[in-house]
């Protein structure tokens, strides 16, 4: 069951991979990791926008709602895994944090849908 889940996982990242490519983004990384940080795509628009996209696939929705795992500390996650990356590569840039939910299997295809900018990030103000 547990490779099921992987292969499923990695079959929906690849969908996501190919959909952001037709919309004329170009692939920085894919699982980029630095210690427990984690992104599923980086993805470069024009200029220097970067692209942190969280893939969610699911085999059905009929009792989730994949949006429902876009969590707050999920969202976090992802903030301080994209600055991390920024960081590590010294980048000037900005920052779009986008979501990609496929629903359906390899054998049946997937259904996607792209949430671009779902989120901005709150600002942190030090005294």
């Amino acid at each position: 069951m547990a490779a099921e889940h992987i292969q499923l996982g990695k079959a929906g990242e690849q969908e996501a991979v190919a959909f952001l490519i037709k919309q004329g983004l170009t692939i920085r990384e894919t699982n980029w990791r630095m210690g427990k940080l984690e992104v599923d795509i980086i993805a470069q628009g024009p200029g220097m926008l970067m692209h942190i996209v969280e893939v969610k696939t699911r085999r059905s929705d009929q009792h989730f709602d994949p949006m429902r795992a876009i969590t707050r500390a999920k969202r976090q996650h992802m903030v301080n895994s994209a600055n991390a990356y920024i960081r590590y590569y010294h980048l000037k840039c900005e920052i779009q944090y986008d979501v990609i939910i496929l629903i359906g299997t390899v054998q049946t295809g997937f259904k996607l849908e792209y949430y671009p900018n779902l989120f901005v990030p709150s600002l942190k103000t030090y005294r």
